[in-house]
């Protein structure tokens, strides 16, 4: 028994602190840092969308609730996205909810699935966040490492199941390491979750970004009463600081989820779902119209790290608008990633968040700079690792 009456949860205290308000610390202390951390787009959200606020007032009762699931509108037009865009038939009524992000999606689901003491694999490196779901909600993270082209590892996927194994996630586009998962592989889990009773959460909130050819696929097309996926229009419509996401899941989770969604938020945002319907309505040519640019980042950005193999290598990443970069140092990556901050003015997120603990490794997220900044951002890493590495 702990002594005294006033402390923590273990349930809290074992989770990490997010890496984000730390990274973000260090910034606010050095004033001039030119920030490859945070994973956001440079744009807002479409003009249209904005444009139909003061319709708000005159077409939602915005004093009371909303459905605990969200607007049914909506929904609704999110029903209609995934039969057109990713071949999924998902009635809204009992299988589309409306969430505060996606990652309140993935928190709902992790809660829905798993008692204490349960399992769930997530591909290292993972998204810092849904470790930290697991861990929170009493669950078990199992981290399984992913090859050397960042791509999931099936034989050692498998070789990690045991009975308190409750779901597999995968995140394609993927958040670190911009990987994009081919439909064979995806496949493959998905038959791998069928086989052995358990989940598959499929996170696709990056599912418009990707480059070279490279295509999404969303695991859910395939059917079965296995998949959960989740979705969120913070990137593709640059509404980050609105806090839609959306989550997909079985009829048979239905009365469990909306145990949790009333518990945990009740519903979401009445204002920001209003914008979101609005913002859909622009359709994912919105998204299009930006991904020049980030393409044109993207390559300024891989030809001047691509340059310093002496460095830094980069593994292949035609998705999302992350790299995941190895840096041939001897140090952690935390303390040098705040050196890199405080000593040159420029801030990326240490790879021991992402689960990784052998060797250095950085991500480096492009997507909120404009091409200049961005080039500028790079030459003052590139210096700053030859500076603090010799």
């Amino acid at each position: 028994m702990k002594a005294g009456r006033f402390y923590p949860s273990n349930r809290a205290a074992g989770v990490q602190l997010p890496i984000i308000p730390i990274v973000a610390g260090w910034i606010a202390e050095t004033p001039g840092t030119i920030s490859l951390g945070q994973g956001v787009v440079h744009y807002g959200p479409p003009a249209a969308a904005l444009a139909a606020i003061p319709g708000f007032l005159a077409t939602v009762p915005h004093h009371q609730y909303i459905p605990d699931a969200g607007l049914p509108e909506l929904r609704s037009a999110f029903e209609g996205k995934l039969r057109a865009e990713n071949g999924i038939e998902a009635p809204f009524e009992r299988r589309i909810y409306v969430t505060a992000g996606a990652n309140q999606a993935f928190l709902n689901a992790v809660l829905a699935i798993c008692d204490p003491g349960d399992e769930v694999i997530l591909l290292s490196p993972y998204y810092f966040n849904h470790e930290m779901a697991v861990t929170l909600a009493s669950a078990v993270p199992v981290p399984v490492p992913v090859d050397e082209r960042l791509q999931p590892d099936l034989p050692a996927i498998a070789a990690a199941i045991t009975e308190r194994t409750r779901a597999i996630v995968t995140v394609s586009p993927n958040n670190p390491t911009g990987a994009v998962y081919p439909r064979e592989t995806l496949a493959a889990i998905h038959r791998l979750c069928a086989e052995r009773g358990i989940y598959h959460v499929s996170d696709e909130a990056y599912e418009y970004f990707t480059y070279d050819g490279a295509r999404h696929f969303s695991p859910g097309s395939l059917g079965g009463e296995h998949v959960i996926s989740l979705y969120s229009l913070s990137k593709a419509y640059g509404m980050a600081s609105w806090r839609v996401g959306f989550l997909v899941a079985p009829e048979h989770l239905h009365r469990d989820l909306m145990k949790i969604q009333d518990t945990v938020v009740v519903s979401g945002s009445a204002i920001s779902q209003f914008v979101g319907l609005r913002a859909m309505r622009e359709g994912r040519g919105y998204c299009a119209a930006h991904l020049p640019s980030l393409a044109r980042v993207r390559k300024e950005v891989l030809a001047r790290l691509s340059a310093v193999p002496d460095l830094v290598k980069v593994p292949p990443a035609t998705g999302a608008f992350y790299l995941f970069v190895k840096v041939n140092a001897g140090m952690s990556a935390i303390a040098l990633s705040e050196r890199l901050v405080r000593e040159h003015k420029v801030a990326v997120i240490p790879g021991e968040t992402f689960g990784v603990t052998r060797g250095c490794w950085l991500r480096i997220a492009y997507g909120s700079l404009r091409e200049e900044t961005a080039v500028e951002g790079i030459d003052r890493l590139v210096t700053g690792l030859r500076a603090i590495l010799a």
